[in-house]
């Protein structure tokens, strides 16, 4: 499929660090570069779009430790007490992250039930009042303006406080764990905005889950307690300073994200399947047990302070922000001649899921185009929570679907409206309620409590609305959305099975249908196979469903593939992020390392002259991250022997704290740089622009010696790609040297030189690079 990429709300405006790792193309085409005009009367209408192309904004985290001097004596001087400490620590901030993400939910939760609560009564007191006397379009416009007010006030505070939390953040928390820095992604501010985000668009009856944004939650948590002080709140606790790098902060977000998942489905197994499967892309035994123990404690503390808030203190039988329910195993057990039936509903699953895809791809190509501005993007959040509301107010006014109110009925909000007395509107029960509330009586209301016709219309409205919905300037996760539609055409195809066979008697219950249809829909659009089995099985609390739930989940993802990707991958494409996959492209083995990488490199020697790398670090045309570092040979026009590798954001602290040869002999007392001076100016490095060289110190020396990576990975120049992706890959690196038979530097290799080949519908594709 095409890759389109341009901007959408995932950067900030204005402020991204420009520039990736530089590497010019090999093709001798120009690079694409697009200048962004700042002032308002200058803003295009239609952002200009073109396929093909990969950004150079993103750049990599650096997985791989640099084991310099500094380094290496820090780890020698530290005592095997010192190393049981640490893994304590480790074992202290997963158990926080638990502790504070299942208390994010609990809050979510409280704060929907009580606002989506307030808005469904102060409604239905309205319609109630307007059956009797006519004039049911006040009500009408009171749901509208209510749903509209709740929206506009979300929708805001993403669009022009923190773009990037909008949508449900597991493409970004994805390409975070895949190595990618994606500006502002684990910021504090981001949270505030994400929580606040996804309570009014979930209470303002959008066609959204919140269980996707608990994922995004949990993961700016973990990176926030890993490093023991809020950058944003210029608060150091002076805690954790051992795990300020990206190496351990990256472990800590991927339980993090875990932790998002065990406290909105209650699944704390699948919450760690859910990291290994769609997030952490490099994983141990250890960092496995950790994750589940943050997972085990974020589904406790939700099922705790629910059961305070629900006056039953220890009563722990709420474990996720979604409860399924319980399936009694009797009731809905299943024969081995219903397993093709269910491969049949994956297989619709699959195709229902490319659909909703292939059209949310559209419109959100029509997105960057045109609604690439604040305001818009408010109002468009606004028109469609009028529009869902008018489409299921509508529905429920149209439907004659009325049931009896028998005593296991469990909805809250039940409308009478043209019901006679001791009926209600069947449709109002999926329509005037919240999702996960829908959900669940979609799966355990009696049969005949729906009619075939409510189902079938319910299904294609919310299809629509839900594929609309997705991707608005709003926080809101996919997963509830999906579940709801696969939940009506399951149940809707249980109904229909006894007019198609001559018993009715065998398919009693469509609300095992309607589990299979949820999984079905749910793995049609997000392609999930491994943790999305788990995670059913948890939440529904019965492990006799495991078989059909995969079967159907299989289906669903080997259907959908043929015709799209996965709604995830989707969005990480759209955004032109260099996304590395498990593997390197299939038709890729007669490419070579010196193909692939960029060249020329800038070096530099083990003394370097300040002014040298002053200006190389200005130089805004290149932008390098990373230096080899070489001893010249003879001949001067000959590439240097590569003897380190020193990054741009060392040097920077050397030039900060003026780590001069010249300084060093003539004031003997300098204090010798220490790790914790990176440390403290690690995440965000100050820009070169802000520090100041005079004319004297250009002329100083500076030894890199004690500061570079003395052993970085490196390849000779005829590897395959293959083998280069896989070491890449593996071991998390951001740079990789590639060197002669002499072990001179001929080039470098980076994300963006591996990520921009990929299959295509006509074999091995290039894309190109641009400043997007």
């Amino acid at each position: 499929m095409a890759n389109i990429t341009k901007k959408v709300s995932w950067t900030s405006r204005g402020d991204d660090a420009g520039g990736g790792e530089g590497t010019p193309l090999l093709n001798g085409s120009e690079e694409v570069r697009y200048t962004r005009q700042d002032s308002p009367k200058g803003r295009p209408e239609e952002i200009p779009h073109n396929e093909k192309l990969l950004s150079l904004k993103f750049e990599s985290l650096d997985y791989d430790s640099s084991e310099n001097q500094l380094f290496l004596e820090e780890e020698r001087r530290m005592s095997y007490l010192g190393f049981r400490c640490l893994e304590i620590s480790r074992w202290v901030i997963c158990g926080l992250i638990g502790f504070l993400t299942g208390l994010i939910a609990c809050c979510i939760d409280i704060a929907v039930e009580k606002l989506a609560g307030v808005k469904y009564f102060v409604v239905k007191q309205n319609i109630e009042k307007f059956t009797e006397v006519g004039g049911l379009s006040i009500s009408l416009i009171l749901w509208a303006v209510l749903n509209s007010s709740l929206v506009m006030v979300g929708a805001i505070t993403v669009a022009f406080i923190e773009p990037i939390a909008a949508g449900s953040g597991i493409p970004q928390i994805k390409c975070y764990l895949n190595g990618v820095k994606i500006p502002r992604v684990v910021r504090l501010k981001t949270l505030v905005v994400k929580v606040f985000g996804v309570i009014c668009s979930v209470a303002g009856g959008l066609a959204v889950g919140k269980e996707g944004p608990m994922i995004h939650s949990g993961a700016v948590v973990a990176a926030g307690v890993s490093q023991g002080r809020s950058t944003s709140l210029k608060k150091d606790f002076k805690i954790f300073e051992y795990f300020r790098r990206d190496t351990e902060k990256r472990d800590f977000v991927s339980a993090g994200a875990a932790a998002g998942v065990s406290a909105a489905f209650g699944a704390p197994v699948g919450g760690v399947l859910f990291s290994l499967e769609e997030g952490a892309s490099f994983w141990n035994q250890m960092l496995t047990w950790r994750i589940f123990f943050a997972s085990m404690i974020s589904t406790f503390t939700l099922n705790f302070f629910l059961s305070i808030y629900n006056n039953k203190p220890g009563d722990l039988s709420s474990p996720g922000l979604i409860n399924f329910g319980r399936f009694e195993s009797d009731s809905v057990a299943y024969n081995f001649y219903e397993i093709p039936l269910f491969i049949v509903m994956g297989a619709i699953g699959g195709l229902l899921g490319a659909l909703f895809n292939k059209l949310n791809y559209w419109l959100t190509i029509f997105r960057i185009r045109y609604v690439h501005r604040p305001c818009l993007q408010v109002m468009e959040a606004m028109l469609v929570a009028a529009v869902t509301a008018t489409v299921s107010f509508s529905m429920i006014y149209f439907s004659n679907d009325c049931q009896p109110l028998g005593p296991d009925q469990s909805e809250d909000y039940q409308l009478q409206l043209f019901c006679a007395d001791g009926e209600y509107n069947s449709m109002a029960t999926t329509f005037f309620n919240t999702p996960e509330r829908s959900v669940r009586s979609l799966f355990h209301n009696p049969p005949g409590s729906y009619n075939p016709g409510t189902l079938g219309m319910f299904t294609v409205t919310y299809f629509f609305l839900a594929c609309w919905t997705y991707g608005l300037a709003v926080s809101a996760g996919v997963f509830i959305p999906s579940l709801l539609i696969g939940a009506a055409w399951g149940r809707l195809f249980g109904i229909l099975l006894p007019t198609v066979t001559a018993s009715g008697s065998i398919w009693a219950d469509p609300g095992k249908y309607a589990l299979i249809g949820a999984a079905a829909q749910l793995g049609g659009i997000v392609r999930m196979t491994l943790s999305l089995t788990v995670i059913m099985v948890e939440a529904t609390g019965n492990v006799t469903y495991g078989l059909p739930i995969m079967l159907v989940l299989m289906t669903a993802k080997i259907v959908g593939d043929y015709f799209v990707e996965g709604l995830y991958d989707i969005h990480i494409k759209l955004q032109s992020v260099p996304f590395l996959h498990w593997e390197a492209p299939a038709t890729s083995h007669w490419l070579t390392a010196r193909e692939v990488m960029g060249a020329p490199v800038i070096c530099f020697n083990r003394l370097e002259k300040v002014g040298t790398i002053v200006d190389i670090l200005s130089n805004t045309s290149t932008n390098h991250n990373g230096f080899p570092v070489v001893v010249p040979v003879a001949a001067s026009d000959e590439p240097g022997k590569i003897c380190g590798l020193i990054l741009r954001s060392q040097l920077i602290v050397l030039l900060k704290h003026k780590v001069f040869v010249e300084l060093a002999r003539s004031r003997l007392t300098q204090r010798k740089l220490q790790l914790k001076d990176f440390r403290d100016a690690y995440p965000r490095f100050p820009p070169i622009q802000s520090i100041h060289v005079s004319q004297d110190e250009r002329d100083c020396m500076m030894d890199l010696s004690e500061f570079m990576n003395p052993t970085p990975y490196t390849v000779p120049q005829e590897t395959s790609l293959p083998r280069v992706f896989k070491l890449f890959r593996a071991l998390g690196l951001r740079h990789l040297v590639v060197v002669d038979h002499d072990n001179r530097v001929v080039g470098l290799v980076t994300r963006k030189d591996l990520a921009r080949y990929h299959l295509g519908k006509h074999g091995l594709e290039e894309l190109q690079l641009a400043q997007t």
